[in-house]
């Protein structure tokens, strides 16, 4: 009964997280994959299954791995785990623990890339991993004063015991920033009947539930590379016609023509970036030149508008923070230059988010692009 519900609880969360990356699966990344290391380090709670009270066999449980990611589905994890196991005896009702350190490699297969384009911005990523185990228990004084006592346990084992075990889960990683997740994972190990000192003819099961934080060395992306665009040949030159033949003619006086009246020139536009700090929309006090340049050119010239474009650098925040910041920071510059005396309707201002990056590295692209002409 108690397998039954914990196998309930894997399939529930799997159910729970299919519908996120399905629908991510529709989005469109200009991105592609970059290999990378990890680090993750974990605690939580880890329960052996027996025939005691469940609450009764919960035990600590922590654990630190690392890994490398060798494509969007597929990665290698490797780690320690470890703490305190429970077994218990039922008549009279009696629980025992003991200790157990374990050595781990395992595959994990990231789900909603196997189902969905890869997204490096996606929030919620579920994923499955199996692989085997090497568990050195010790510290089982408690069982052997147990079966010392008349108790035959069966499969009692003293000092330390070296035990090879299966293993599979299933998780979810939330991402926090390019390179902070954090995450959930259950997992089962399949050890020996002499794990729990208990003689029952079968495999003893180890259950963990697990919290933490992943690390990523580097970023899970690169800016996809973009095919060069190879121009059509130049068609050939037509051939020029013969010089038709000249009729002399007599010279005649020619009378020369009005000089044209002088046409005044359109001036130039105007070009102001005025850059931003990380998660601000306020202009600093070096930026404030530019907007005073703006303002001096649309008074000089009546004729003139401003187009402002606010955008947001891609490696910082969500999709919906970045282009409500972009909105904040056109909309700044539109009010110092309607403070400055410019009308509302010779000024237009938009957010773009992160849609576009106009200049490289990150810290340019927190700007606002002002053009007047």
């Amino acid at each position: 009964m108690k397998m039954k519900c914990i196998l309930c609880t894997l399939g529930a969360l799997v159910m729970c997280t299919a519908p996120v990356f399905a629908q991510a699966a529709n989005k469109q990344e200009k991105s592609e994959f970059n290999p990378h290391w990890f680090m993750q380090v974990q605690a939580g709670a880890s329960y052996t299954l027996g025939e005691g009270p469940f609450g009764k066999l919960v035990s600590p449980a922590a654990a630190l791995s690392a890994g490398y990611q060798f494509s969007p589905v597929w990665g290698l994890r490797f780690g320690l785990s470890g703490w305190q196991s429970k077994g218990a005896w039922v008549s009279p009702q009696t629980t025992y623990q003991y200790k157990y350190l374990q050595g781990n490699v395992e595959a994990t297969l990231d789900l909603a890339n196997l189902f969905g384009r890869f997204n490096p911005r996606r929030t919620v990523n579920p994923f499955l991993f199996a692989g085997v185990g090497l568990n050195g228990a010790f510290d089982n004084d408690e069982a052997n004063a147990l079966n010392d006592s008349g108790y035959r346990l069966g499969n009692i084992w003293s000092g330390s015991k070296v035990f090879v075990a299966g293993r599979l889960g299933l998780g979810v990683n939330f991402r926090l920033s390019d390179c902070v997740l954090f995450g959930v994972e259950m997992n089962a190990n399949m050890l020996s009947d002499k794990y729990n000192s208990k003689k029952a003819g079968n495999l003893d099961w180890q259950f963990n539930a697990l919290g933490g934080f992943t690390f990523r060395f580097g970023k899970n992306h690169k800016k996809a590379r973009t095919a060069a665009v190879v121009p059509a040949p130049a068609p050939a030159p037509a051939p020029e016609p013969a010089p038709a033949p000249v009729e002399e003619k007599p010279a005649v006086k020619e009378t020369p023509a009005p000089a044209p009246a002088a046409v005044a020139e359109r001036p130039a536009e105007l070009r102001e970036n005025i850059f931003f700090r990380i998660g601000s929309s306020q202009i600093r006090t070096t930026e404030e030149a530019k907007v005073g340049a703006l303002v001096e050119y649309l008074k000089a010239n009546p004729e003139a508008n401003v187009e402002i474009l606010g955008y947001a650098d891609a490696a910082t925040g969500s999709h919906a923070v970045n282009l409500k910041i972009s909105k904040l920071r056109a909309e700044s510059v539109a009010a110092a230059l309607k403070k400055a005396g410019i009308a509302a309707s010779r000024i237009s201002a938009e957010g773009r988010g992160d849609t576009a990056q106009p200049f490289p590295g990150v810290e340019k692209n927190r700007v606002s692009i002002c053009i007047a002409k």
